[in-house]
C-alpha cells in the first residue's frame, strides 16, 4: 500500500530508537547530555528520519557502521530542533572516508583568473544531494566539543543555506521580518572579520569565514553550538540572529552556563 512521506515519517518517530542506537548518540554527541529532556526526545525523532531517508556510503574501503550513520545523523539533527523543517531535502547521501580527502578546487584571483589545485579537505557539502564528511574528523570534533570547530555542523549549515538554491550566507529564515536585520548584522560582521583578515589581525571568529558569506555562516554555526557564551559575549547581535533562526539557545545548555 502506498504512503506518503508524512505517513512514513509518522511510523518512524512511533518507534523508538534501539538501545543501541540510543547508546551511540549518549557516547558520541555530547550537546545531547546538555539539552532539556523534550528536545532529547526530538532529536531522537529527527535521527530516526534522517537514518531512514539518507544514504551512507563508505569511501577508501570504510565500512559504514551503526556507530558512523548513527554519530552523524544526530549531529546533523541538533540543527534541526525547533524548526520547522523537512529534514535537509536536497541531501540524499552522505560520504564518509575514514580520514581527510583529496579534491579538486578552483580558486578566483583577480582579473578573472581561476587556479585549479587539488586540496586536502575534512568535509565539503555539494548542491546535488551528497555531502562528505571525514570520519577521523568527526571523531575529533566530538572529542572537544567546546573548541569551536565542528566539521558536520559546519558543512550541515552549508545545507541549510543552499535550500534556496543559492549558497550566500543567508538561509531560508523563519518569517519574513527577519531578512532585514539578518543581511544587516551578517555584513557588518562579515565585513569586519574580511577587514580584519587583510590586515592580517587576530579575531576571535575563525578567519576562514572570510573567505565567503557561505563561509562565514557556516563558521558562526560552529561557534554558535559549541561555545554559545563566548559568541554571545564576542558578537551579541550576531549571537541573536542564529538564535532566532535555530530557535535555540545553546548558552542556556546545561554545562555550558
Amino acid at each position: 500500500m502506498f504512503q506518503t512521506k508524512k505517513g512514513r515519517r509518522r511510523r518512524l518517530i512511533e518507534s523508538p530508537l534501539t538501545p543501541q542506537w540510543l547508546a551511540i548518540i549518549e557516547r558520541n554527541v555530547p550537546y545531547y547530555r546538555g539539552l532539556p529532556p523534550e528536545d532529547q526526545r526530538e532529536l531522537q525523532r529527527l535521527t530516526q528520519v534522517f537514518l531512514a531517508e539518507k544514504s551512507f556510503e563508505g569511501c577508501n574501503g570504510l565500512d559504514i557502521t551503526d556507530e558512523i550513520r548513527v554519530t552523524i545523523a544526530a549531529l546533523a539533527c541538533i540543527l534541526l530542533l525547533h524548526r520547522k523543517t523537512d529534514i535537509y531535502p536536497l541531501l540524499q547521501s552522505v560520504l564518509v572516508y575514514p580520514e581527510t580527502f583529496v579534491a579538486p578546487v578552483e580558486t578566483h584571483e583577480p582579473g578573472g583568473i581561476v587556479i585549479e589545485d587539488d586540496e586536502e579537505l575534512e568535509g565539503e557539502s555539494w548542491e546535488t544531494g551528497a555531502l562528505i564528511l571525514s570520519w577521523r574528523e568527526v571523531l575529533e570534533s566530538v572529542a572537544d566539543p567546546h573548541d569551536g570547530c565542528n566539521v558536520v555542523f559546519h558543512e550541515f549549515a552549508h545545507q541549510l543555506d543552499d535550500e534556496w538554491g543559492v549558497a550566500d550566507g543567508t538561509p531560508p529564515l523563519p518569517n519574513k521580518s527577519m531578512y532585514k536585520e539578518w543581511a544587516r548584522v551578517f555584513k557588518v560582521e562579515y565585513d569586519a572579520l574580511v577587514e580584519a583578515d587583510d590586515r592580517e589581525e587576530e579575531t576571535f571568529l575563525d578567519p576562514y569565514g572570510a573567505e565567503s558569506p557561505a563561509e562565514f555562516f557556516a563558521v558562526v554555526t560552529e561557534y554558535f553550538f559549541e561555545i554559545p557564551l563566548e559568541l554571545r559575549e564576542h558578537h551579541p547581535e550576531l549571537y541573536e540572529q542564529l538564535r532566532l533562526f535555530y530557535e535555540q539557545d545553546p548558552a542556556t545548555w546545561r554545562g555550558q552556563t
